[in-house]
């Protein structure tokens, strides 16, 4: 039987990475603090915290997987330095945040890299995490950077603000459509990647993304998988920025929405992942995953991204007064 460790493994991703590899057959254990919920059935939860001294010391034997989720470099590098030397393949998840440009449709892995300089800057640490881990591992490394992950259960409440509020129906305030792009990937296709690439022994440097989407065929197959009946309203950038709505993600954002100089970021080439055995399933399926994600977590529920009601509606209002004919203003 394959021994899988999954450093983490109780949170979104990394939980279901467990869940498919116990499904596969694997023995697996997943070495966490167990703040973030408890590991999938079938998978052992070691209890421990990266950051103290003797964390993996219960961690006993030779691992035919071990699967990397963090971007703090102490951890990573505390994890090679236990483990390295006793697993036979290396997946480090890291991110296409590593990019230094977001301007080139279709580029690839080959693309350069941000220099890490600042490692509280979320591309920059992983970059250095990728560069300690493939000095520590060598060929025995896959790096796998995926794009925005999607589906059921994401924290980040980016992906699916759009089907919880369409859902809600009524009036939707939207970035204006054109030239913008949409590419995410599937939790579970993404888990099911690096299950299936640590069994086969894939090496090397694959982006893990999915197709690239107009941001009005999103919002086209969005209102098809919600039965959305309402009025979608478009506002342009200088507009929307001057209102304090913010970009990609967070309080206060249309989520997904980035500056159009910006789309190659949502438009990167998926050839390597796909040559791999990457699989990419319908957006639409996605969607409807996402919808009853969200429907049982509650669509009206405060969200970590995405425009609260309340603003939504003064910023519609507002968008609205301002488009009238002068003589409807007097």
């Amino acid at each position: 039987m394959r021994r899988t460790l999954i450093l983490g493994g109780t949170a979104w991703l990394g939980h279901e990475i467990a869940r498919q590899a116990v499904a596969r057959g694997d023995e697996v254990v997943c070495l966490a603090r167990g703040t973030s919920g408890s590991a999938p059935d079938g998978a052992r939860l070691v209890v421990a915290d990266r950051a103290q001294p003797g964390a993996y010391d219960a961690l006993d034997g030779e691992w035919d997987h071990v699967v990397e989720l963090s971007y703090d470099l102490p951890l990573v590098t505390s994890a090679l330095d236990a483990l390295a030397d006793r697993a036979r393949h290396w997946t480090l998840v890291s991110t296409v945040s590593v990019y230094a440009r977001t301007d080139v449709p279709g580029a690839d892995e080959s693309a350069d890299v941000v220099e890490p300089v600042d490692l509280t800057d979320y591309g920059q640490a992983k970059v250095a995490a990728e560069r300690a881990t493939s000095a520590r591992v060598g060929s025995r490394l896959l790096v796998v950077r995926p794009g925005l992950i999607a589906g059921p259960g994401d924290p980040s409440d980016r992906f699916g603000y759009w089907v919880a509020r369409l859902s809600r129906g009524g009036t939707v305030l939207s970035p204006t459509a054109a030239g913008r792009y949409v590419q995410v990937i599937d939790v579970g296709d993404l888990a099911g990647f690096v299950v299936r690439a640590g069994s086969d022994g894939t090496t090397g440097v694959v982006d893990a993304v999915g197709h690239p989407h107009s941001f009005a065929e999103l919002l086209s197959q969005a209102r098809d998988v919600t039965g959305f009946e309402g009025e979608i309203v478009e506002a342009d950038d200088p507009w929307l920025l001057d209102h304090d709505v913010r970009y990609w993600a967070g309080p206060r954002s249309l989520p997904l929405w980035i500056p159009v100089e910006d789309a190659g970021f949502a438009r990167r080439s998926n050839a390597a992942y796909l040559a791999a055995g990457g699989t990419v399933r319908p957006l639409v399926d996605t969607l409807r995953r996402t919808l009853d994600d969200e429907v049982a977590r509650g669509v009206d529920r405060e969200r970590r991204s995405g425009l609260a009601s309340a603003d939504e509606a003064a910023l519609v209002a507002e968008l609205g007064a301002a488009a009238a004919p002068a003589s409807h203003q007097r």
